[in-house]
């Protein structure tokens, strides 16, 4: 079974053409997005459509959780992830917002080694963060609680695998706003046989000038373009 993911894609299209792209020669049998398809980037809809079309496997991120229930718009957060959150909520259609609305928090896929658990955040909440930095008994305790073998999660936007004893937690990175110092789409390919699973981390290059300059274009903070430009926040 080969399996990839994706997250954080935060409305950048032309990060995502890139994937869709390098995809057609993987052979993977399904394509799971682990939520954030919008904030940030210049081109929500556009996102919403391709995935919608492509019929990917997709769950709900923090940023679609503030867009598609107005979180947003309530004065709770300010800064610029919450500037272009209200800016994305009024360029999306009714259907393009209930599509957002009607994201799953997560899933799970049966293999022949075990079940693979996926989720934007944390089980049940796509706005927390599961540290994969912790020890090896917590993550055990993680695994050992959601009777899994693999656990896929994003959020952080730097890709990042780890083996925590028969197990194994993956976190994709960023499709639209990679932060580990090198611009460009990131896409995890898993392979899982009766034996094992295979990681790979894939860095896709793609026209990020384009994006870059469809944020200055629909006045979006500037700062947005310089970090798809480095791929680095500050």
């Amino acid at each position: 079974m080969r399996l990839a993911f994706l997250s954080d894609i935060h409305g950048n299209v032309q990060a995502l053409h890139a994937v869709q792209r390098f995809l057609t020669d993987e052979q993977v049998e399904t394509v799971v997005i682990l939520g954030d398809l919008v904030g940030y980037g210049a081109s929500p809809g556009a996102v919403i459509d391709i995935v919608q079309r492509q019929g990917w496997v997709c769950s709900m991120g923090s940023s679609d959780a503030r867009v598609a229930f107005g979180f947003a718009e309530r004065g709770e957060r300010s800064g610029v992830a919450e500037e272009t959150l209200v800016w994305t909520r009024k360029m999306l259609t009714d259907d393009q917002m209930e599509f957002l609305r009607r994201l799953p928090t997560g899933g799970r896929i049966m293999t022949r080694l075990g079940r693979v658990r996926y989720f934007h955040g944390s089980p049940h909440d796509p706005d927390a963060r599961l540290d994969l930095l912790a020890d090896d008994r917590e993550l055990e305790g993680v695994l050992e609680n959601l009777g899994a073998r693999v656990i896929v999660c994003g959020g952080t936007h730097v890709p990042y695998f780890r083996r925590v004893g028969p197990g194994l937690f993956i976190d994709p990175g960023s499709v639209g706003l990679s932060l580990n110092r090198e611009p460009g789409a990131d896409v995890a390919i898993v392979e899982i046989t009766a034996q094992d699973v295979k990681v790979q981390l894939h860095k896709i290059s793609y026209d990020y000038h384009a994006a870059a300059f469809d944020i200055v274009a629909w006045n979006l903070p500037p700062v947005i373009a310089d970090v798809i430009k480095s791929g680095r926040m500050g």
